[in-house]
């Protein structure tokens, strides 16, 4: 169906005539037209515009009919209607009130003191839901182990020995290494300044202690937050979003028991393992270099160590392991539970769990130091 725009002058009223389908499909054509008659109309008396003609009108239409009345009206041309049937007048009245409303501006910028503190007030709030969110699962951990150990539960061996082989078994390689580099690390560094004075074998004490009390078992729990924290997270995350959680739900099963349970038993187990074995590779890493770099051989450097460094530090080192295992268990879990129906809220999840892991292991290293400290160990 065709349309179109005429006007005519009667005495000192222009009367512009809409005719046809002021619809989308003719938004080209009645544009065009649309320009035209205000390019070439002036300032009239006054206008008139005669609806008695549309056979059909759509929010387009609309929109170029009320910018001719527009037009006018900021040229302080009085304006009129006529013709209006019931339907269009209430698609134009519509399009008339949305684009005669105000345009509130944009509120001015805060401040850049303000957005800071509301930023640092958003974190507060996001690191106490998170502080909470934890407590409370912890505490429906505590409800399902209290119900493995009173048999109201089942406990799940095979999963558990299943978890401890990719959480601790898999791992000893690359923990391995990554202690092993850190300890030479450790020796270089220390009979490079031990050497000014003469006090090369001193150097046994910096690499075993500082080894076996704090960097075997934070170096050893941040590798296990990146490695198995971010795996958790995303099977946990995985089954959330293919609703596998839920059918456990409806099949009766808990699934704090089934799935989590078994993932946090097998970390507790594994990264004390691991920590013992990364311990044992630090101190050879800075045995190895002690003799290479600082010609101390591997015999004074054991020696030594069995002399002068007390047990007390392998044990001190090894207690922290489980809960820094806790730790990373929950956390990971909790970030998996949360994950939403899309990939982008995995990924999200993922990431912030092994953040939130570190920074809590690390926090966690820091009160173990005070603690021992304060105790004089």
């Amino acid at each position: 169906m065709d349309a179109s725009l005429s006007s005519r002058v009667e005495g000192n009223v222009l009367k512009v005539a809409l005719v046809g389908a002021w619809t989308g499909e003719n938004a080209g054509v009645l544009e065009q037209e649309t320009r035209q008659l205000l390019a070439s109309s002036g300032a009239p008396a006054s206008v008139l515009v005669d609806f008695s003609g549309l056979k059909r009108l759509d929010t387009l239409g609309g929109t170029l009919a009320w910018s001719i009345e527009q037009n006018f009206r900021d040229k302080g041309v009085p304006v009129e209607r006529s013709g209006l049937t019931e339907a269009a007048n209430v698609i134009y009245g519509e399009v008339s009130e949305g684009l005669s409303a105000p345009v509130e501006p944009p509120p001015p910028p805060a401040p850049a003191l303000i957005q800071g503190l509301r930023k640092v007030g958003e974190q507060t709030l996001s690191a106490r839901d998170d502080l909470v969110a934890l407590l409370s699962f912890l505490g429906e951990v505590v409800t399902a182990t209290g119900k493995l150990a009173t048999g109201q539960g089942r406990f799940r061996l095979p999963a558990v020995v299943t978890q401890l082989d990719h959480i601790a078994f898999r791992a000893v390689p690359i923990m391995m290494l990554i202690t092993f580099v850190i300890g030479a690390i450790i020796a270089q560094q220390g009979l490079f300044f031990f050497a000014r004075f003469g006090a090369d074998t001193y150097v046994v004490d910096l690499v075993a202690i500082l080894t076996m009390r704090e960097i075997g078992v934070l170096i050893v729990s941040i590798m296990v937050a990146g490695r198995t924290g971010s795996a958790f997270t995303a099977e946990l995350g995985s089954m959330k979003m293919r609703e596998e959680i839920d059918a456990l739900r409806v099949m009766g099963l808990n699934p704090i028991e089934v799935l989590v349970l078994p993932r946090l038993i097998a970390l507790i187990i594994g990264l004390p393992l691991l920590v013992a074995i990364g311990d044992l590779s630090a101190l050879m890493g800075g045995a190895i270099v002690s003799q290479l770099y600082g010609q101390l051989p591997m015999e004074l450097f054991f020696s030594r160590m069995q002399e002068e460094v007390g047990r007390r530090h392998v044990w001190i080192g090894l207690v922290k392991a489980p809960f820094m295992a806790l730790i990373i268990g929950l956390v990971a879990c909790v970030e998996g539970l949360r994950v939403e129906g899309s990939a982008e809220s995995l990924g999200r999840q993922t990431t912030a769990s092994v953040v939130k892991a570190i920074f809590l292991v690390i926090v966690m290293d820091a009160v173990f130091a005070m603690f021992f400290a304060a105790i004089d160990q």
